[in-house]
């Protein structure tokens, strides 16, 4: 294990300012970790029962490096990092696996980012050099840090979403409207490449894909022009578009490879249980509830699950389903390779009348980037 601090290339720079707060309930297997951070600055390594109500103002970030089934840490982590004092700062899980839940329950705990056993020196330290940056801030790193601010505010929203829903706990739609609010800066400050780039690092697919879908919406209400509210709406409706997936079981969802007849029959039902959840949380604007319920529909009246046809479809649906289409064709599977921009706006034009015309060549640019 030791040899990892000496990897070529690792330590031959003069070590930077950045200063990590390093905190775990398992300090031996810490170890391996601090060995790397050290490489991109001075590490102070606690335990996690141990986390301070306030944390040093020289910290560039924390790393949480927990087991999330201990109910302990995880109540102690949440006790801490959702107080305002740790809000500005970046704040990594390490994560054991790549489950699901553990994913979404980094977030909820108040994660800006995650890495995951086992480690990659190489990686893990470009991660860190991104996300904890040096002090004093400049404005790349307000930048970076107003992204994943955005990206985070998305994910937590999301989780919550996807762990309430089918508990039957309720959810407020004002908790959405925080989130727009901070996905509406980062992409005003940041490109849409950035924000893409900032999502991919996320391995939990359904909710990876519907921070894409923001994305592009956000990205193409701005080519267009609305008015903020505008963007506004198309922002939540983004957010939770897919949010009946959280009542698909992780099996269908998390699935390699092309799903049977019947779990295509069960996924298909997404739409009609997400919109059926949020219809019984009250609260939620109509049209929101029209985006969960017929974002599959198309024009010629083909779509599910109404078989909608022509202006049965609203504009605000027509947007999101363009959009969610092409963000859909440009993800890989265990069989697919992911398409090219191009390809995807390709297969969009062959789609025809299945989708609006106007909008799809008005979308053409935030697609390709052009």
């Amino acid at each position: 294990m030791a040899a990892l601090a000496r990897l070529p290339g690792l330590n031959d720079a003069p070590q930077p300012a950045r200063r990590l707060l390093l905190a775990s309930d398992c300090e031996d297997q810490s170890e391996e970790l601090a060995r790397i951070l050290r490489n991109a600055g001075s590490v102070e390594s606690i335990s996690i029962f141990d986390l301070p109500d306030q944390p040093a103002s020289d910290f560039a970030g924390v790393i949480i490096d927990i087991d999330l089934t201990s109910a302990a840490a995880v109540q102690r982590v949440r006790s801490k990092l959702t107080g305002k004092p740790y809000q500005s700062l970046p704040r990594l899980f390490v994560l054991a696996d790549a489950l699901h839940h553990g994913s979404a329950q980094a977030w909820a705990l108040g994660a800006t980012d995650t890495i995951q056993r086992p480690f990659h020196p190489e990686s893990i330290l470009h991660r860190i050099r991104q996300v904890f940056p040096e002090t004093p801030e400049d404005e790349q790193a307000t930048d970076a840090r107003i992204l994943s601010t955005g990206v985070t505010a998305a994910l937590v929203v999301i989780s919550k979403l996807f762990r309430r829903l089918p508990a039957g706990i309720p959810f407020s739609f004002d908790d959405v409207m925080q989130a727009e609010t901070q996905v509406l800066r980062a992409l005003k400050r940041c490109s849409l490449r950035q924000w893409l780039i900032a999502v991919n690092k996320h391995h939990n697919k359904t909710y990876r894909h519907t921070l894409h879908v923001t994305g592009y919406a956000v990205a193409f209400a701005h080519h267009l022009g609305m008015r903020e509210d505008d963007q506004r709406r198309l922002t939540r409706a983004a957010l939770l578009h897919d949010v009946g997936k959280a009542f698909v079981p992780l099996p269908i969802l998390d699935k390699q490879g092309d799903l049977s007849d019947e779990e295509s029959v069960v996924l298909a039902q997404h739409a009609r249980l997400g919109y059926n959840a949020l219809k019984e949380q009250r609260g939620f604007p109509r049209e929101v509830l029209d985006v969960v319920l017929h974002h599959h529909e198309m024009l010629d009246g083909t779509g599910h699950p109404e078989g909608l046809r022509g202006q049965q479809i609203s504009d605000i649906v027509r947007i999101m389903t363009l959009v969610d289409t092409y963000a859909s064709l440009l993800e890989p599977d265990a069989t697919t390779s992911a398409m090219t921009p191009e390809q995807a706006f390709g297969i969009l034009e062959l789609m025809g009348d299945k989708l609006d015309g106007a909008l799809r060549q008005a979308f053409r640019p935030v697609a390709l980037g052009t």
